[in-house]
């Protein structure tokens, strides 16, 4: 709902009604105070039915409110029934949610041959090859270990693959970006685990194999297994993970590609080269003008998008409103995010939620006076390694035209007369 306080003329920041973080304050204060002298209330307070009886009991398990329902994923099956079953994606609706943690029932889901029912009791992880000893370990084992937790993405490679295609696609935010959501893990810290096989002086990768009927593997470079940050995680948000995210663990890797996150963790293999799988030649790699293709790009480039307003979140009268997104980078951690409010002819710099965490979702928020005429709205991140999100057009120039992964482009929404929001190209 719009604001429609008094805003003065140095509240003004940047073309197109960006205004001054301390609007917020002076709008808190404002809703305070409308709150406060009861205008509009009549006494005394009406008790409404719910209030007059008492409510259902306590639930084993808990689930959204009823007007929540419709909170949900968005499913996408990327071949036809039988062609290659449980194929897909499934998108969290990030233009529905608030804060920077995502429920573990929104949390993306991208598979290659399904969620795989696995008896946990007979589960095991092996880790072999280039070891001092090769070691199997049952989920019992593992739970033995001492735990560390981190809060972290983990975004598709394949995230915003739709403004990657010639027209832009009209879809919500969270069906365009949602291939990311962040959660905190909890587990065992790689390196304490191939501790205990060792690991041979001459070994520089390590092959992580999934549980899966595809059994995707990928190659990973031992200075990220050792890094310090890779995890074994057994828990998500404080619950064990879910069957569609890794259960009974899964492989995390801050700040990487999701596709190197292997779910369904079945083994290790320490070897001293990588081995090309086909989950890493022909998919997950970056297709450019001369026809080759680059291999192991593993970090997440710097990248934001504005989930309100957004299409289906849209501005119904003029005033002043909270424009409001989120921020990642697999690089460290977001330190500026700027908002456009005239298709980046000027920029304003958000407020960051804190703390900002590195390899995590950031959340900003921008105010903003909207005088009811077209116009469009941007955000462009930065990190602490001094990377900046790049626009459409250079995001492009080395690649191929049907390039999809690793888009980080900045996102352009469209906002109509009427306040309809659209995705465009500029």
């Amino acid at each position: 709902m719009p604001n429609h306080q008094h805003i003065d003329a140095d509240d003004n920041i940047a073309g197109g009604g960006l205004l001054h973080r301390r609007v917020f304050l002076r709008r808190g204060v404002a809703i305070a105070a409308m709150s406060a002298t009861g205008t509009g209330f009549a006494a005394p307070l009406e008790v409404p039915a719910w209030s007059k009886s008492p409510g259902s009991s306590m639930s084993p398990y808990g689930s959204p409110a009823p007007d929540q329902q419709n909170v949900v994923r968005t499913v996408l099956d990327l071949y036809p029934a039988g062609i290659a079953n449980g194929a897909g994606v499934s998108f969290t609706p990030l233009e529905h949610l608030q804060g920077t943690l995502t429920p573990n029932g929104l949390f993306f889901e991208r598979h290659h041959s399904g969620v795989p029912e696995i008896n946990a009791d007979e589960h095991r992880l092996v880790v072999h090859g280039q070891v001092r000893e090769a070691r199997s370990f049952t989920v019992d084992d593992l739970m033995r270990f001492p735990m560390t937790s981190r809060i972290a993405f983990i975004e598709c490679a394949g995230n915003s693959l739709f403004n990657s295609f010639a027209e832009p696609q009209q879809r919500r935010a969270g069906e365009i970006h949602g291939l990311v959501s962040c959660a905190e893990w909890t587990g065992i810290r790689l390196e304490d685990l191939l501790d205990q096989t060792g690991v041979d002086s001459s070994a520089s990768w390590i092959i992580a194999e999934g549980a899966d009927a595809a059994k995707h593997s990928r190659s990973i470079p031992m200075e990220k297994a050792l890094g310090g940050d890779a995890l074994i995680a057994l828990y998500q948000n404080g619950e064990r993970i879910r069957p569609e995210q890794g259960y009974p663990f899964r492989l995390v890797l801050p700040g990487w590609q999701g596709s190197t996150q292997t779910k369904w963790l079945r083994r290790l293999k320490v070897v001293s080269a990588p081995v090309h799988t086909k989950d890493e030649t022909s998919k997950y790699t970056l297709l450019q003008k001369d026809g080759q293709a680059r291999q192991f790009h593993f970090e997440m480039g710097v990248k934001s998008v504005i989930t309100s307003p957004s299409p289906g979140v849209s501005p119904t009268e003029s005033g002043v409103y909270n424009i409001t997104g989120l921020a990642w980078s697999g690089a460290g951690r977001i330190t500026r995010v700027e908002v456009s409010a005239d298709g980046g002819q000027s920029w304003a710099e958000a407020v960051l939620e804190t703390p900002t965490r590195p390899k995590a979702l950031s959340r900003f928020q921008q105010a903003w006076q909207w005088d009811g005429r077209p116009t469009m709205l941007m955000s462009r991140a930065y990190d602490d390694q001094n990377n900046v999100q790049p626009t459409r057009e250079a995001w492009y120039e080395p690649y191929a035209a049907n390039q999809i992964f690793h888009q980080n482009a900045i996102q352009v929404w469209s906002v109509a007369e009427n306040g309809e929001v659209s995705n465009v190209y500029i």
